[in-house]
């Protein structure tokens, strides 16, 4: 059960930053002036910092639940 939890969450986080970056930050386009190196959402950082921790939590979900014997 561990390993489904693991894989959710590291496939989750990998998404989260997928889509926060090339959604929500990447301007589309080509660039015209200094406000283009702008994110589209002010937040777009942080939700891509969500999906890092996500990540690295999967390591602590794995080595902290109980295993299959």
């Amino acid at each position: 059960m561990r390993k489904f939890w693991t894989l959710l969450l590291v496939i989750g986080g990998f998404a989260i930053q997928a889509i926060s970056y090339f959604s929500l930050a990447a301007p589309l386009g080509l660039p015209t002036g200094p406000e283009f190196s702008d994110p589209r959402v002010p937040f777009a950082a942080a939700i891509f910092v969500a999906g890092v921790m996500m990540v690295f939590i999967a390591a602590l979900v794995y080595e902290l639940m109980p295993g299959e014997e």
